[in-house]
């Protein structure tokens, strides 16, 4: 089937099917070739969870900087330990990191757009399309009410980019529905969040907001909102 239609007719069936039902019918279809990509947020500890249930040979990687919180590198053990897993890490080449910061310092993200994004590049883009390598489908945390720039995101997509399907289980939650399932199904979450972090990414890029701020609004936050991301969902 031509892909642009294949992403129609997945769109279509699972526009308003539960997470569960969506999770389950991408890891059975693409057994062996899916995996979460996991920044060990709220939305990707509970697509963890709804994964686990589901087939507990099913891989689930996270990215480590090398500029997490420590509360971060607490969840990735809590994490393995209540399920019984073990997450894959993957990390950026030393070597790049040590161009980049013998040329710009170790703090360039400061300086400039440019320069963020090429932090962000060696340290999370590269290092992901290693983790990618031989996958036809990855899973995201992402919702719509998280940020400006996800605003007409779908269920299912092509990821242009790293030429795979992005399926987002979660799109359509709410943060209520999320903080939720993670009280009823007990998941472990970054003790961050109860200190004002709605998003936690890299400790120097990472604030806690005010009440009334967008969720997004600590991530980046010397920037405009319609430049805040990393480059791992971008869209083309």
């Amino acid at each position: 089937m031509e892909r642009t239609q294949l992403i129609r007719d997945l769109n279509e069936r699972f526009r308003d099917a539960p997470a569960e039902e969506v999770v389950g019918f991408f890891l059975e279809a693409y057994k062996g070739r899916i995996a979460l990509s996991s920044s060990l947020s709220i939305e990707d500890q509970t697509l963890t969870d709804i994964i686990v249930r589901q087939d507990k040979t099913a891989r689930i990687f996270t990215l480590d900087t090398g500029r997490l919180f420590p509360e971060t590198y607490q969840l990735i053990d809590k994490t393995n330990l209540t399920y019984g897993i073990r997450l894959e890490v993957f990390f950026p080449d030393y070597r790049e990191v040590q161009r980049m910061v013998r040329e710009e310092g170790i703090n360039l993200f400061y300086n400039s757009i440019e320069s963020r994004h090429r932090c962000c590049q060696i340290r999370k883009l590269e290092p992901l399309a290693r983790a990618f390598q031989g996958l036809d489908v990855w899973i995201c945390g992402l919702r719509r009410e998280q940020s400006v720039t996800r605003q007409d995101m779908q269920v299912v997509e092509w990821d242009e980019m790293h030429q795979l399907i992005k399926v987002n289980p979660l799109i359509s939650w709410t943060e209520q529905q999320v903080w939720d399932y993670i009280r009823q199904h007990h998941v472990p979450y970054n003790k961050l969040h109860d200190k004002g972090y709605p998003s936690i990414g890299c400790e120097p890029c990472t604030r806690a907001v005010k009440p009334g701020e967008d969720v997004r609004a600590g991530r980046w936050w010397w920037e405009s909102p319609d430049h805040r991301e990393c480059g791992l969902h971008q869209r083309h």
